[in-house]
């Protein structure tokens, strides 16, 4: 998509078709040439609608770099405010929370095991929702589905939805989810294999533009390492008939009894672990790892290319109004942006605060009030900058004693003293882990109360030194501040429990948590809250930030593994446990 020209199928389209409504061809008979706009201050009324439309088609095709969007849609003023509706926040989850929904269904949908516990003495019986229940919520979820494609093929146009296989996709699973839904309907949900179940997991699939495109980059990589797959499967053959003979007449097949009878049995253990571990697999990650590198790389110049095609676009429709690329550059316009045109497309324009102020405050800069091309590219150079997040002004105070806990408590060294009260805490706590006969209760909440309200008072006094906002500006006063109040709300919990209701510790009805166990609670959340270290220690702060980031990138893969899951022959296990339950 992104190699064909910018804003392709613009040129001898009506303003209803994709592209930009203001590319025509002027030897076209039933063509009508667009006014050229000036921006002064006369002007008609059609000129005035045509200069708004401009405007819009620039501020959808911003927010279409910015979010790494095709700017092949249709761009006529009706269709643009369909098109950001329907990628605005609200129906974007509303289309999520479908999707949640409709693949929730399988845990109450008939037969389910699904129980309010899972003690297999109890066996409580399944909640059975009455026939038309899920049924109705899903074709609910349908119904937006089929608003949801129905959208999509309007904007991109004809054409496009053509090139698109996972539209098509999209509309084949949606009818035989409606025909499966009519069938059991007809049957008054009493059949016992239903198609839509195993291809509900499409919906979340087609969503997900991370997630189809690591598909694709599984789908290229299989065919790479179907060798290595071959010779893994070859050395466990072999390694396994290698055993079989010489552990025939012999029970112990693992590997430290073995080693145990006889020394030379390990040999063997080793060569299978150095061929198939170190060996094969290796090799196997190394695959993967170039296959996905070199995906990784064409995936990143096709999403810049598509930010660099939106950026032009909105540049062409606004320094160019009327005319087009062609004609503007035959008839020797220069070609620039007036920055108070920019600037009023970009208070319009949907995308992260502290973004739109860095490219507002680099275009005012800008001398002679125009902005050419190129330096309209570089605006956007911002995008792909970090954000260094600013805190907001510590309060001034008149009065001495706030100033000075204000400049004790937001040195450094008060965290430092902090953390080392918590290093304490948490060695208290894990000296307190004794028999339930060694267990002194009185003792162990006062140690627990001290330090609460050492945590609650250096909450209250940084609140005092940073102001609220700028409390809670710092993630790591977020996480401390949550974890003090839970404490302080558990302990006050235990402190009403056991000391007005219930004056024996070891007698408690079913529906109270034990005193033993709500104090471990404390303890648990005690030694959570001793990670408030990690951010002072750089070297620690980079390996957790390592793996937040890792968890993050791996959004997509537990997507699939999620399809997947759902996509195991859970038909068949339903079918069975049906005939189960019913027996």
């Amino acid at each position: 998509m992104e190699k064909e020209p910018l804003l392709t199928g613009s040129i001898n389209q009506s303003s209803g078709d994709y592209g930009s409504s203001h590319f025509r061809d002027e030897d076209s008979p039933n063509s009508r040439r667009d006014p050229v706009i000036d921006y002064s201050d006369s002007h008609t009324e059609e000129e005035d609608v045509y200069a708004d439309l401009y405007i819009q088609q620039a501020v959808i095709f911003i927010e279409d770099a910015v979010q790494y969007r095709s700017i092949n849609h249709r761009v006529d003023s009706g269709s643009l405010q369909l098109y950001r509706w329907y990628y605005s926040s609200i129906c974007q989850w509303a289309l999520g929370f479908t999707i949640a929904v409709v693949l929730g269904l399988a845990f109450i949908e008939r037969p389910s095991s699904l129980t309010y516990t899972s003690d297999i003495r109890i066996k409580p019986e399944p909640w059975e929702p009455p026939c038309g229940l899920t049924e109705g919520i899903e074709v609910v979820c349908l119904c937006v589905f089929i608003l949801d494609v129905t959208v999509k093929i309007y904007l991109i146009g004809w054409e496009e939805f053509r090139l698109n296989k996972w539209l098509m996709a999209y509309i084949i699973v949606i009818a035989v989810s409606v025909i499966d839904w009519m069938l059991s309907i007809s049957m008054l949900c009493s059949e016992n294999f239903r198609v839509r179940r195993l291809i509900r997991p499409f919906f979340l699939l087609q969503n997900s533009s991370l997630m189809k495109k690591t598909l694709k980059c599984i789908k290229k990589t299989l065919p790479e390492i179907a060798s290595v797959i071959l010779l893994l499967a070859l050395h466990l053959c072999l390694f396994t008939m290698i055993g079989m003979l010489l552990f025939a007449k012999s029970d112990v097949i693992i590997m430290i009894p073995a080693y145990s009878l006889n020394r030379c049995y390990s040999i063997f253990f080793i060569l299978f672990s150095v061929f198939g571990t170190y060996l094969l697999m290796n090799l196997m990650t190394a695959i993967i790892y170039n296959q996905f590198r070199g995906y990784l790389m064409m995936s990143v110049q096709t999403s810049v290319m598509r930010r660099r095609l939106g950026i032009r676009a909105a540049f062409e429709v606004l320094c160019c109004p009327g005319q087009g690329h062609t004609s503007s550059q035959s008839e020797g316009h220069l070609e620039r942006v007036p920055v108070n045109r920019f600037l009023q497309v970009m208070d319009k324009v949907e995308m992260k605060s502290y973004f739109r102020r860095a490219i507002i405050r680099a275009a005012q800069q800008f001398p002679g009030g125009y902005i050419n091309g190129e330096e309209f590219q570089r605006l956007f150079n911002e995008l792909d900058k970090d954000y260094v997040k600013e805190h907001p002004p510590k309060p001034e105070y008149s009065s001495s004693g706030l100033q000075h806990v204000q400049r004790i408590y937001s040195h450094h060294y008060t965290t430092v003293l902090g953390n080392v009260v918590a290093l304490a805490n948490t060695v208290l706590v894990l000296n307190s882990e004794k028999s339930a006969s060694e267990r002194n209760y009185f003792y162990m909440e006062i140690i627990n109360c001290i330090f609460i309200v050492y945590y609650l008072i250096e909450m209250l006094l940084k609140i005092v030194a940073f102001g609220w906002k700028g409390y809670l500006s710092y993630r790591n006063n977020i996480f401390d501040g949550f974890l003090t109040i839970l404490l302080l709300t558990i302990q006050i919990i235990i402190s009403i429990t056991y000391k007005f209701f219930y004056h024996d510790e070891g007698v408690v009805t079913p529906s109270v948590m034990a005193l033993w166990e709500m104090i471990r609670l404390v303890n648990m959340l005690i030694v959570f809250r001793f990670l408030r270290i990690i951010p002072e220690i750089k070297l620690m702060a980079v390996v957790a930030s390592t793996l937040v980031d890792l968890v993050k990138n791996l959004r997509a893969f537990a997507g699939i593994l999620l399809c997947d899951f759902k996509l195991q022959p859970g038909e068949q296990h339903r079918t069975i446990q049906h005939g189960l339950w019913h027996f």
